[in-house]
């Protein structure tokens, strides 16, 4: 029985295997999670409202696509809706996006456990095709080529195992691979994960606590499924019916909760958000990780030396991205650096106190080492009133009372946290008393946590819990993520200009001087120690902003250490000053000492815009010829200095992609890369690269995996940085085993790569091809996006552009400037409005022109080569792969139904016409795409992603109908409120309510949305 007392029928799936790892049980688990959703909206709301969902839920194909029927057949069914019965709908859809959400969570989970307890043999080595050296011969002359469709597409299938540790490192083996170039790799192995708050992140935080719970309670019916024979009816196991009725409970209670954020979220309330994911799954999960590595490492490779520790780690923009952000002002962020150093000290007292408990060892049968001996006298001078306390309790347990030392310590370095938290960061002074028997650094405490390791290991003991921790302090610290900060490069020259206005010691204001200039002027006063900036400040708001977030800066160091924060990343990077602005201004808050040319802060350049990605090479090349910035790098943010220099760019996939469009702007951030690592290498520095990509495709993101292996050879060398986006983070962070995964995914393809770089981009006619595809791409997306004078009218009125801009769900604007120009408007909400809509626009628009232009020259030939290049180049397969994946989450139908019923009677003939054209490229592209890969339906070469978009586009057609009737209402009564006469019964504020749920469910179902 069920939490009403109504019996659950159980017996469609009294014959399915609950212990295999076939699709029948998720396909089980759905049919149960979709009853128990019907259930709970009969209960709540009547079966009228369920008949209609139903009822709106056959508008579509069975392949999940709007289906060609009269238009007045929608109309009749959506239209006729009261708006209480439109947001009930709204609601229950977007409820069953959630649950099914959590259920393909929940299997992914399962599928991962399974695999790591049955862990299955390594696949036959992997071989690598020589590819050819000539243009006649890629066209085909040879009998590889021919053969490429069969054999190939046998051996390209999805395998759980690819992309794991088992898998690599018996390939590496296979393969020859030298052990010392892989234990030169794995010393210098770097991966570290930059999270983002992010404004499609729409999901409150209690939707997450409900979210957890009913995953935890889909765990546990797991467990008492599998304990018993595959014979018994589940129906009638009271522990199953018992689970059933939490289950129900669970969506009740989820039902009646308010989806949309009561109030706009401050940049703090941002940070817990994303915190949540290291004090749920992270803080505990990363250690595990190391383990994997370690012992795939072991099975192949026993003689090598496992990695450091952290060389996987993290960083945030969470309270440090100020770029249009004025929320994001320096005590914000000094908040948000003692919130994450409160977080960790708290996980790490949990842990201290497990370790009391655990580390029992008396005197009498076990031997100490002089060393803690003399530790605890000294502890006894420094903390008299924990011997007083313990010292008889534990007389003979002295890791135990050294414990309690520790314990003490902690407690007063988060004590001391606490009192400094809200203090006004540019004032704060820090007496001797503050620092006190506390630890001022995750160093300090890392080494007593050695001492005691060092202890039990000279008397045959190990401490499993003990290295858990030591290599969480390895990786967190005290400040649990890295800080970046983030601003836009006029910011600091319109700073420098008002700076240099005020002292009159230009000929000419700063912003009239040339590149060149400006430049030299720079290099000069970087070299002098005379200050530039008075200790008061005369200046306007935003000048003082940037001057005292860089004071903030330095005065985070000092308090946290240089590992808080030691990035600055300036976006819309055009020229070499704007770098050299930075570290002037770094070096008037004394983050730059040009008496050494050493600093504590790396300055890095965020090349977003197709023509800066051009110009970036030269950029740094000039920086580079620079002495005083070589020196600069070479000094580093390392104490010591680092033995090589080392540069972090930055790769803006967003910006690049509104700007030239999906092919143009991976290709030009591809042949980015190869320039950058040549110049960096011809100078004797190494190159990190920073891609800051996006959750959707249309802003680079996509499969993590294959997007590393596909980035050019030689361009990673073990060390990678990478963004994670708000919207992203609880597919991939929300479960402990999903999370290991994703991890361990990242971490092999950037040792695959480092090691098995395959050279296929140092082909030259390849390249010209790819060169010519991108040019003949970015001139048909131009061609619509900036050059069709309908287009900016076209995105407005047919997309939800202004009210997702009314969302409480962010604390950054969705403009920069706020200015309603196309060219103002954030990457983010420009590809989150296409995906409403079902265009997805942004992701594909100019691919199929471009495919197609380049076949018609030699159709079989070139057809022949392209899918040459699908099989065998990774970039290229990458490309046409997330093409393909959003080509399947596109709805024309919807899209058009999107056009005809917001357009406005005077642009209906001009707007149409648009569509039409956006159509002919989408089934263009379409077919181009099917051609290539071989496949007869899109996304026939991943059935389990393929699955997963169809399972949610039928549902998300009825949202989408609703949705459009909504926005139609709400735009009548903006019409009606301007020329003052209303005639609708519901206000603004109803009507926007309703809308602003509708964009809630279809993010939620199409889950990568902007």
């Amino acid at each position: 029985m069920d939490a009403s007392g109504t019996s659950l029928d159980t017996s469609s799936i009294q014959e399915v295997k609950h212990g295999s790892t076939t699709e029948g049980f998720l396909r089980y688990r759905l049919r149960v999670v979709e009853d128990l959703w019907e259930r709970v909206l009969k209960q709540e709301c009547g079966q009228e409202l369920v008949d209609l969902l139903k009822q709106l839920r056959e508008l579509c194909s069975p392949e999940g696509q709007a289906a060609d029927f009269p238009e007045a057949e929608v109309l009749q069914l959506v239209e006729k809706l009261d708006l209480n019965e439109a947001i009930r709908a709204a609601r229950a859809f977007a409820l069953y996006f959630q649950l099914i959400n959590i259920v393909e969570q929940h299997y992914e989970q399962r599928e991962q456990q399974q695999y790591r307890s049955a862990q299955s043999a390594p696949e036959p080595p992997f071989k690598h095709a020589r590819h050819p050296g000539a243009y006649s011969e890629i066209m085909g002359s040879r009998p590889e080529a021919e053969l490429l469709e069969k054999s190939l597409q046998e051996t390209d299938a999805p395998r759980r195992d690819l992309g794991t540790f088992h898998w690599l490192f018996p390939q590496l083996q296979n393969l020859n691979v030298p052990p010392g170039q892989i234990q030169h790799l794995l010393d210098n192995l770097d991966v570290r994960l930059v999270f983002t708050a992010h404004p499609t992140e729409i999901v409150r935080h209690t939707i997450r606590d409900k979210q957890r719970r009913l995953a935890g309670v889909l765990r546990d019916l797991d467990q008492v499924e599998e304990g018993r024979e595959e014979t018994v009816n589940f129906g009638s196991s009271w522990e199953v019916e018992a689970l059933m009725g939490r289950l129900t409970e669970e969506i009740r209670l989820w039902w009646r909760t308010d989806e949309l954020h009561q109030f706009k979220p401050t940049v703090l309330d941002e940070v817990d958000y994303t915190l949540h994911y290291f004090k749920e799954v992270l803080f505990d999960a990363i250690p595990h990780l190391h383990q994997r590595l370690h012992r795939a490492l072991k099975t192949s490779f026993p003689k090598l030396n496992p990695p450091r520790y952290n060389f996987c780690n993290f960083g945030s923009w969470v309270g440090s991205d100020r770029d249009g952000n004025p929320s994001v002002i320096p005590q914000v962020t000094w908040e948000t650096a003692c919130y994450q150093r409160s977080l960790v000290l708290e996980k790490y007292i949990q842990s201290v106190n497990r370790l009391t408990n655990l580390l029992s060892l008396s005197l009498h049968w076990s031997d100490v080492l002089p060393d803690l001996l003399e530790s605890l006298e000294q502890d006894q001078l420094q903390l008299p009133e924990i011997y007083n306390q313990f010292s008889i309790r534990y007389r003979q347990e002295p890791y135990r009372l050294k414990l309690m030392y520790v314990l003490k310590r902690l407690e007063n370095t988060r004590d001391r946290n606490n009192r400094v938290k809200h203090g006004d960061c540019l004032q704060l002074h820090i007496s001797e008393a503050d620092v006190t028997n506390i630890y001022r650094s995750g160093h300090d405490f890392l080494a007593e946590l050695r001492l005691i390791q060092r202890n039990l290991t000279e008397t045959g003991l190990t401490c499993r819990d003990l290295e858990q921790l030591i290599c969480q302090v390895e990786i967190y610290g005290f400040h649990l993520a890295q800080l970046d900060i983030r601003q836009e490069s006029s910011r600091h020259s319109e700073a420098l200009n008002e700076i240099a206005a005020y002292l009159e010691i230009l000929p000419k204001s700063y912003n009239q001087l040339s590149e060149h200039e400006r430049s030299l002027w720079l290099s000069t006063e970087l070299q002098t120690r005379r200050p530039l900036i008075p200790g008061e400040l005369p200046f306007s708001e935003p000048t003082c902003e940037i001057i005292e977030t860089f004071r903030m800066l330095r005065r985070l160091q000092q308090e946290f250490g240089v590992d808080i924060c030691h990035t600055y990343i300036i976006s819309m990077s055009h020229e070499v000053s704007d770098l050299l602005e930075v570290l002037l201004l770094a070096k008037e808050a004394g983050l730059y000492d040009p008496a050494t040319g050493c600093g504590s802060l790396q300055v890095v350049p965020l090349f977003e815009t197709v023509e800066d990605l051009r110009h970036a090479p030269s950029v740094m090349r000039f920086l580079f010829e620079l002495p005083l910035y070589r020196a600069f790098l070479q000094g580093g943010t390392a104490t010591p200095p680092a033995a090589v220099a080392l540069q972090e760019v930055m790769l803006g996939y967003s910006d690049s992609n509104k700007d030239s469009g999906f092919l143009s702007s991976n290709w030009e951030i591809h042949k980015a890369q190869k320039s950058l690592q040549r110049i960096a290498r011809a100078f004797g520095i190494e190159l990190c690269i920073f891609h800051g990509r996006g959750g959707s495709v249309g802003r680079g993101g996509g499969p993590a995996h294959a997007a590393i292996l596909a980035q050019p050879s030689h361009t990673i060398d073990g060390r990678i940085k990478i963004t994670e986006q708000g919207e992203v983070l609880a597919s991939k962070y929300s479960l402990f085993e999903l999370a290991l995964y994703n991890l361990e995914n990242i971490t092999a393809a950037v040792i695959q790569a480092s090691l098995l770089g395959i050279g296929f981009d140092d082909i030259q006619p390849w390249n010209e091809i790819m060169e010519e595809l991108s040019m003949r791409s970015r001139a048909h997306y131009r061609k619509l996006i900036y050059e069709q004078p309908d287009f900016v009218d076209f995105f407005h009125s047919v997309t939800p552009i202004e009210e997702i801009s009314q969302l409480q769900i962010s604390s950054r604007p969705s403009r920069r400037g706020g200015r309603k120009e196309l060219v103002n408007l954030r990457a983010i909400p420009w590809v989150f409005s296409w995906t409403q809509s079902r265009f997805l626009l942004p992701a594909w628009y100019g691919v199929g022109t471009a495919l197609q232009e380049f076949l018609d020259e030699a159709p079989e030939e070139h057809l022949k080569l392209f899918r040459y290049f699908y099989y065998k180049w990774p970039f290229f397969k990458m490309v046409i792969s997330k093409v393909e994946m959003t080509l399947a989450k596109v709805d024309l139908q919807i899209a058009q139904h999107y056009v005809r019923e917001l357009s406005l009677p005077e642009d209906q003939e001009r707007f149409i016409s648009l569509f039409e054209q956006i159509a002919q490229e989408y089934h263009l592209a379409r077919n181009l795409v099917l051609n290539i890969t071989g496949h007869k339906r899109l996304l026939d070469g991943d059935p389990e992603l393929q699955r997963s978009v169809q399972l949610r586009n039928g549902t998300i057609v009825p949202l989408g109908f609703i949705q459009v009737s909504l926005l139609k209402r709400l735009r009548q009564h903006a019409s009606q409120a301007s020329s003052g006469t209303i005639r609708s019964r519901y206000s603004k504020g109803e009507l926007l309510r309703g809308a602003l749920l509708t964009i809630n469910g279809i993010a939620a179902g199409m889950r990568n949305t902007g």
